[in-house]
């Protein structure tokens, strides 16, 4: 661990599910200790009708994924029902440079990605030069908002493939840190952990006392509506990004 650095002696918390050990190098890069404590939880739902949902996935224009977690259901599914990248000749969009990250690693070339990573910048920007009778299928979570399919000017299809839920099992423990560490900062990356923190969290040690961190705008609102005074807030909505900006804020600040 460096000797000096933006984040020295201070305890970066990861809220939610833990995808790359890369932002945590980034931490230590920066003198920082970082902690993943997830306190959303996801899951594959699996469902007899999966299969025939598979293999028609191929009939439509476009598939959209808005995280990583629905990449992975999907590859999942793929895998179980020996159904390969060939099979699905459909465009495919993207919302954020890790989501198609992790589609092109399974196989998959990304089409689309707009510039902002969130639903209603990309419902704003998607405009493919097809007919408005194309057909589009959304892989989504159980807490996906209803943007996409509200307003996106053509027929959406939606097809639930994993669900998010609160894990309650990490709280005492992030408590126990926040309370207990001179230097923290807590970083959220979807509305679903803020509502956990909220709950859960806030009760015991408020909204004070160390820098928070939202990854994006949906995310910062979310943070703002429960009372939070957020801190640090990136251009590029990635966590890569998230750190980076916060070592530059906790610079300035020595």
């Amino acid at each position: 661990m460096p000797e000096y650095g933006p984040l020295k002696g201070e305890t970066v918390i990861f809220t939610g599910t833990a995808k790359s050990l890369e932002v945590f190098d980034l931490v230590k890069q920066y003198g920082g200790v970082p902690l993943s404590i997830p306190l959303i939880q996801v899951k594959e739902i699996k469902d007899s009708t999966d299969e025939v949902k598979l293999k028609t996935c191929g009939d439509f224009d476009w598939l959209i994924f808005t995280s990583q977690s629905a990449v992975k259901a999907f590859h999942s599914k793929m895998d179980y029902f020996n159904v390969s990248v060939i099979d699905i000749p459909s465009k495919i969009a993207a919302v954020g440079t890790q989501t198609a990250a992790a589609l092109e690693k399974i196989g998959f070339t990304v089409k689309f990605i707009p510039s902002v990573f969130s639903a209603d910048v990309f419902v704003k920007q998607f405009k493919p030069v097809e007919s408005k009778e194309m057909k589009v299928l959304f892989l989504k979570g159980s807490l996906a908002g209803s943007i996409i399919r509200e307003e996106l000017p053509f027929h959406v299809e939606e097809w639930t493939i994993y669900e998010t839920g609160a894990k309650h099992d990490s709280i005492e423990s992030l408590v126990d840190i926040v309370k207990t560490t001179e230097k923290c900062s807590v970083l959220f990356a979807s509305p679903s952990a803020v509502r956990v923190f909220k709950e859960s969290a806030v009760p015991v040690i408020g909204w004070e006392g160390y820098t928070i961190g939202a990854i994006g705008h949906v995310t910062e609102k979310a943070l703002l509506e429960a009372g939070a005074k957020v801190d640090v807030k990136p251009e590029i909505y990635t966590l890569k990004e998230l750190v980076e900006s916060l070592a530059r804020r906790k610079d300035e600040f020595q």
